[in-house]
């Protein structure tokens, strides 16, 4: 093993370098001393396995000397203080970042994943070759799998597919992240693996003589426009066919794409050359052509892709880039991490990973491992979208992103002070969903109030939401804090408790160092922002008080416990079953009158809203069920309701005074009125009207309907 790896570093390194890798296997060689794996071979065989995967990577001396010693702290004896004076301190920071935090006592497995993943990424953000050492060491153990039992087989797999590929991918290392896909599967789906890769075989023999001939027509073509060129056939790897078919709901004969063909040449202008001739040659499908060389991908990927027709019906992918965008593909950032004298020779790496910035921005706040875990798999897996500035600059955001997460990603000012967005010079609202080749202006006014609670659902980044919290935690402290501890108190009360009892001080203590909070204010504050949730501060509370008073019954009655009272009226003109005297009062989003389907929701402190049963606001994913109830119109209501109803109609005088005329015919009282025209020369009144039932409002909205000019009369949500 010694004289193998010495041979190869030989082949890279100078004789300085190549004696520090040798160096690093002697040291890591003997703190192995007596280990072994689970496939009965001595532990130093996978530190070699990981140095030589670092060298095929191209990575300098001391990536791979870190390599070798990734495991000496975590697996024997040897410290991070006798690393350092063995090694220097930047080594030794390096083992030190792949190290997990092993020897801390965690309550469950995902908090202790969470947080060796949190230390990961704070020493990758430093040093980017931790990961790349961390990526290395993963694969190696993957090809090693097979030695260990089944259940940790799959559950290495699914922390692959779910972590360590997409970080490979975001980093730009397809060498890496398609392996590590392909074994995963391997032992994810043992029985669609194999039977996929009898398929592609079989369909591989019967597409070569194709390719052969596609290869031979475009070389002799190049050869004659002088291009040197090279070109060759690109197997597509099992995972990504398996995605296809699995997600996309397609069958093995449908994916068109098994085979593609690469041609790498020398300069940008060959692409574009390149590209020219094959259009000339078989006919593009519309809508396949990709040109990341002007639009790269986020992980520096550059190619141009085109999908033609072949000479008999067959369909190909070609893709064409020269040999510094093919060694960018294969080894991403690898291939961009340069050493001289101990410095970055790229001055533009940090832009390169501003993602990774951003990751750490967010992950700082999330203190519930849960949530770490879960907003880490889909920071990494989303898919992208690429967008431009009014000034013609890209910027790339994940799959379902909205005009606010663009203004976020400018900078914070932005967003908090964005009032309106234009895409591709039309207005559109803020949850607009952005389209790959969308060109964004943001609106922002100085007399803004800042950001709205309800753009936490809307935005799709975390690095927006951070920021949209960041602004109401500092901003308005004080009223999170009255606002938290109201939301507490009434989640107390709906669970059968009262607030004061739970508020023990040994009880809290272990709260607020979990969270990281100085006092109780902290906490509630937290809870008025969003950073945290009621029942995370309760559940804990609550668990404690019980160990205390465990045959003690809830302070307060529990809605479960409520007799059925006999269904009776409310002086608002409804019944709600099985409660009488309650406060009643109609949403204003949908305006409910008598003779509307309705239903009541039960709101926390607020009493029963009304609500149409059609009401868009019911359909919120985040509205509980079980807070629904069953409310009815009591008969012979002599009340009186608000109906808001929209005119829309073609401007001309004296449009408005016809309009009140009609009204003042019908005798029905007017609460508010406003009237606006848009770029389409139309007319948009909305109308606040005093309305007894149902059956009048819709002869009021036919009456207008008669009216001159008007284009359509309908009731309105806000």
């Amino acid at each position: 093993m010694l004289e193998e790896l010495k041979s190869r570093a030989m082949q890279i390194y100078n004789e300085e370098n190549v004696d520090k890798i040798i160096k690093a296997y002697t040291f890591a060689e003997k703190a192995h001393t007596g280990q072994t794996r689970s496939s009965g071979e001595p532990y130093i065989v996978h530190p070699v396995q990981v140095a030589h995967i670092l060298m095929d990577l191209r990575l300098d001396a001391d990536t791979v000397a870190a390599g070798l010693l990734h495991d000496v702290i975590e697996d024997t004896g040897v410290t991070l203080e006798e690393l350092t004076d063995e090694f220097g301190p930047e080594i030794a920071k390096l083992v030190d970042g792949v190290t997990k935090l092993g020897r801390i006592e965690y309550k469950t497995k995902e908090e202790q994943q969470a947080e060796s993943l949190r230390k990961m990424f704070l020493a990758m953000a430093r040093d980017i070759r931790v990961i790349i050492i961390k990526l290395a060491d993963r694969l190696h153990n993957l090809r090693t799998l097979e030695y260990v039992n089944e259940e940790k087989q799959r559950e290495k797999a699914y922390e692959t597919l779910e972590i360590y590929a997409p970080l490979a991918h975001r980093l730009g290392i397809s060498k890496i992240k398609w392996e590590l896909e392909d074994i995963s599967l391997r032992y994810i789906d043992p029985k669609g693996y194999y039977d996929l890769v009898d398929k592609v075989a079989k369909k591989r023999k019967e597409r070569e003589q194709d390719i052969d001939e596609i290869i031979t027509t475009l070389q002799e073509k190049l050869n004659e426009m002088k291009i040197d060129a090279e070109i060759a056939g690109r197997p597509k790897h099992f995972y990504s066919i398996y995605k296809k078919m699995y997600m996309q709901h397609k069958d093995f004969e449908q994916i068109y794409d098994l085979l593609a063909i690469r041609v790498i040449v020398n300069t940008v202008k060959d692409c574009y050359g390149v590209l020219g001739i094959v259009h000339t040659l078989w006919k593009p499908i519309p809508g396949r052509f990709k040109d990341y060389i002007a639009v790269p991908k986020p992980n520096m990927y550059q190619s141009l892709h085109t999908t033609v027709i072949g000479p008999r019906g067959e369909i190909f992918e070609i893709q064409i880039r020269t040999w510094e965008m093919h060694r960018t593909a294969e080894y991403g950032i690898a291939a961009h991490w340069k050493y001289k004298e101990g410095r970055r020779s790229n001055d533009d790496l940090d832009n390169k990973l501003a993602w990774l910035r951003e990751l750490m921005e967010w992950q700082s706040d999330l203190k519930d491992p849960k949530d770490f875990m879960e907003t880490l798999k889909i920071d990494l897996f989303a898919d992208e979208v690429f967008v431009f500035t009014p000034k013609g600059d890209v910027i790339d955001l994940p799959k379902g992103s909205v005009p606010l997460d663009f203004a976020y990603d400018i900078h914070s000012d932005i967003g908090n002070k964005c009032v309106g967005a234009k895409v591709n010079g039309k207005l559109v609202t803020l949850d607009y969903k952005l389209q790959t080749g969308d060109i964004i202006e943001i609106l922002t006014s100085s007399n803004s109030h800042g950001p709205s609670r309800d753009w936490l659902k809307i935005v799709k980044t975390n690095q927006a939401k951070n920021k949209i919290k960041q602004w109401f935690k500092k901003e308005r402290r004080e009223e999170n804090i009255i606002k938290g501890k109201e939301m507490l108190e009434r989640e107390c009360k709906r669970q059968g408790y009262v607030l004061s009892d739970l508020m023990n001080s040994e009880w809290l203590e272990p709260i607020l160092k979990k969270y990281g909070f100085h006092g109780i204010d902290d906490i509630y504050s937290a809870i008025g922002y969003g950073g945290i949730t009621t029942n995370q501060i309760l559940s804990r509370l609550i668990e404690e008080y019980k160990k205390t008073k465990p045959n003690e019954p809830a302070v307060l009655e529990t809605k479960a416990a409520k007799v059925e009272k006999p269904i009776t009226s409310s002086d608002k003109g409804v019944r709600v079953k099985g409660i009488d005297n309650v406060l009643v009062r109609f949403a204003k989003c949908c305006n409910p009158v008598p003779g509307d389907d309705i239903v009541g929701y039960i709101t926390r402190g607020r009493g029963i809203s009304i609500h149409r049963s059609d009401c868009i606001n019911l359909k919120d994913d985040s509205l509980e069920d079980h807070r629904l109830i069953e409310v009815s119109w009591v008969d012979q209501n002599k009340a009186s309701y608000s109906a808001k109803i929209q005119i829309i109609a073609i401007d001309r005088q004296s449009l408005l005074t016809d309009i009140t005329r009609a009204i003042s015919e019908m005798n029905i009282n007017v609460n508010a009125i406003s009237a606006r025209t848009n770029k389409n020369k139309q007319v948009i009144i909305n109308l606040d009207l005093e309305i007894n039932n149902i059956n009048q409002l819709d002869k009021v909205m036919k009456q207008f309907k008669k009216l001159p000019d008007v284009l359509d009369v309908h009731r309105m949500n806000t």
